[in-house]
């Protein structure tokens, strides 16, 4: 059982566990097809709405991430571009692309399972008027990433 610490907010842990190891598991089909493994659920209510992996490599565009590809899904599926009733759960704290196709998209509630090492390009005291960020501390999460670049240096 992963557990899981909020920093930021208040969580239902079980319903959260649950939904970041479905995330996890997109996350795995992109270490499998030797993409960086980031993977991403959508949810509206208790209802699945999409999910997606990063697919930058295979599909040689920048902007395969897995919260762009969750996000286009759900936007489909529901058949309108407002996402307002739906939380987003990824396994890496979303990039400024990302971030603005959440804003815009008009999620609230966003959880991420690992901080990026990256340096983010926005100002998260700017980005929570629009959305809450909680980070849910996986360590499975954070694992999946190293290996995956551990990996990638070996080769």
């Amino acid at each position: 059982m992963f557990m899981f610490h909020v920093k930021h907010g208040v969580c239902d842990n079980m319903i959260d566990n649950d939904r970041m190891l479905m995330a996890l598991e997109q996350a795995k089909k992109a270490y499998e097809l030797d993409e960086i493994p980031v993977g991403c659920v959508i949810f509206r209510k208790n209802e699945l709405v999409s999910c997606g992996f990063n697919r930058k490599e295979s599909k040689c565009n920048s902007v395969m991430h897995a919260e762009m590809i969750a996000i286009n899904a759900a936007c489909e599926k529901l058949g309108r571009w407002r996402l307002d009733d739906c939380c987003l759960y990824v396994t890496l704290k979303p990039c400024m692309m990302c971030m603005g196709a959440i804003i815009e998209s008009r999620i609230k509630k966003v959880y991420y399972g690992t901080e990026n090492n990256v340096e983010q390009m926005y100002d998260i005291s700017k980005i929570s008027k629009f959305v809450n960020l909680y980070n849910l501390e996986n360590n499975d999460c954070s694992k999946i990433l190293s290996d995956f670049f551990k990996n990638k240096r070996k080769k």
